[in-house]
């Protein structure tokens, strides 16, 4: 059968979804992009916030239009399915079958009875990202219980991956020709702790940076957790880019007790200045929630003032999902829509400045860059990555023009002329002779 796949919600997401793309593979399906060329319909969908789950809700409803034409059978599964499966198996009839996130170790089994189908080669790993670039996950779930987070309720509790099972996984994507290794979990420092009783993350990349990867990235780092042996070996290993995913969540101190957040603003200022005092041009990235409940204008003050002090390269904010279920769903003194807005979108506007100011300090000088894509067939003008840039559509992209002709997944050296906001551009640097 022709298989068609969408994948919402986050990296984390995404690697359910390779999974099930390999079994599929393996069971002789193929993949088509367009929905209306597939028998089937998968939507793996995510459940984390309000936004989130009105997205995964649309679109199971746009691919259920397509079973009046070729579509046989519609999918879903994910965190959506995983949260209210018993509500949408009663308001979504159009779904063949749901599969939650705790069926996830019989995947290849539902798939095959769903499909009518059975397992007739090896599985191997099929990516859903280009094929240059991979996530690697080393745990799942989640067992810091922040009060405004629903993922523990939704993914169960941290759980790291046996770790010569995650180098057998790493092993498979180096085999396959993966270049950027992106480590994932919803908190990477932890991993190890729970089945080791210590953090391992260093060892980790230790053993990831003997293998063939260019570029080694560590995504979703708890600022409380980041020790002294991890920013060592990170400085040490060459691979390991000096990228820095801190979830900070806020700059005031009330705020982030109620949160049940480990860490006060003090630990989030020391762990910027220990990164800082052992690499010469960190990348500082951060989530914050403004319009937390009881959040007050000094609060959201105090939020600002971090900002401004630390100057992230990276800054995402978001106002408030009041989901049910989690601590902060309960508390009095919810703020007001229109409030949490006004902050956002102030905040928003002063990191944008701070983010431009940032980006000036790459012009006039060379970086190394991950070809993405040509911009059209006759243009010289082509989109890529810096070490700076993960592969989310977060950070922003290089946009650089080129004589040469050059393929996706090539590193080139591209001089930057210009920044701005997001987004570098420039040329790639002619060689000598």
């Amino acid at each position: 059968m022709k298989i068609g796949l969408v994948s919402l919600g986050c990296s984390k997401n995404l690697i359910d979804t390779q999974n099930a793309l390999s079994f599929l593979k393996a069971s002789g399906h193929t993949f088509v992009s367009d929905p209306k060329k597939a028998d089937v319909i998968i939507v793996n969908t995510c459940g984390f916030i309000e936004s989130a789950k009105q997205e995964s809700i649309n679109t199971i409803l746009e691919m259920a239009d397509y079973k009046q034409h070729r579509c046989k059978k519609l999918i879903a599964m994910g965190c959506l399915v995983q949260r209210y499966r018993r509500e949408l198996e009663e308001e979504l009839p159009e779904v063949d079958r749901f599969i939650s996130i705790d069926e996830y170790r019989d995947m290849e089994k539902i798939l095959n009875e769903t499909l009518a189908s059975e397992t007739i080669c090896q599985r191997e790993i099929v990516l859903a990202t280009e094929p240059y670039t991979s996530y690697l996950r080393i745990a799942d779930g989640c067992s810091n219980h922040c009060t405004f987070c629903a993922i523990p309720l939704i993914r169960g509790r941290y759980t790291s991956v046996p770790f010569e099972e995650v180098l057998e996984n790493a092993r498979q994507l180096q085999a396959i020709g993966v270049k950027e290794l992106n480590i994932i979990a919803q908190d990477s420092t932890m991993y190890g702790k729970d089945l080791y009783g210590r953090l391992r993350l260093h060892e980790l990349l230790i053993e990831l940076n003997k293998m063939d990867f260019h570029w080694i990235r560590v995504l979703y780092m708890y600022p409380d957790e980041i020790y002294d042996g991890l920013l060592d070996s990170m400085a040490s290993l060459k691979k390991v880019i000096p990228y820095f995913d801190i979830p900070s969540q806020h700059g005031s101190d009330r705020i982030l007790k109620l949160m049940n957040r480990r860490g006060r603003k003090q630990d989030i200022q020391k762990t910027v200045r220990d990164i800082r005092e052992k690499f010469a041009d960190p990348i500082l990235r951060t989530t914050v929630i403004v319009g937390f409940p009881s959040e007050t204008d000094e609060d959201f003050r105090q939020l600002m003032d971090l900002t401004e002090e630390i100057r992230w390269d990276r800054l995402g904010a978001f106002a408030y999902s009041r989901e049910e279920g989690t601590g902060a769903c309960r508390l009095p003194d919810q703020v007001d829509e229109k409030t949490a807005q006004k902050r956002l979108d102030e905040l928003m506007q002063r990191q944008s400045q701070i983010s431009l100011e940032n980006n000036q300090r790459y012009e006039g000088s060379t970086i190394e860059v991950l070809v993405e894509r040509k911009k059209s067939f006759n243009s010289p003008y082509y989109q890529g990555r810096g070490w700076m840039h993960a592969p989310d559509d977060i950070d922003g992209h290089v946009f650089f023009r080129s004589d040469q002709a050059l393929e996706p997944g090539q590193f080139v050296e591209v001089e930057i002329e210009r920044a701005e906001i997001y987004d570098l551009f420039g040329r790639e640097k002619r060689k000598e002779g």
